[in-house]
C-alpha cells in the first residue's frame, strides 16, 4: 500500500532539514533532494520500528494553514 505523508523542507546554515509533518520524523541533506532522500529511509525506519504506525498512518490527516501577523 502506498501513502502519502506531507513534508516540508527547510534551508538551514550547511543544508537543508527535511520533516514529516505526519510522523514527525526528521532529517537532513546538503541538498533538498538528499534531505527528501534521507528523510523517505528515516521514515522507513521508522515504520519499521513502530509498526502500530503502520496502521495509524492513513488516519492521520494534518492541519496545515497560515498565520498573519504584524511586526516591525
Amino acid at each position: 500500500m502506498t501513502h502519502k505523508l506531507t513534508i516540508v523542507i527547510n534551508k538551514e546554515k550547511k543544508g537543508y532539514v527535511a520533516t514529516s509533518i505526519d510522523l514527525g520524523v526528521v532529517s537532513q541533506g546538503k541538498t533538498i533532494e538528499e534531505a527528501q532522500k534521507n528523510l523517505k529511509e528515516a521514515v522507513e525506519l521508522y515504520l519499521e520500528d513502530n509498526p502500530r504506525a503502520k496502521s495509524e498512518i492513513s488516519s492521520i490527516s494534518p492541519f496545515i494553514t497560515t498565520l498573519e501577523l504584524k511586526y516591525t
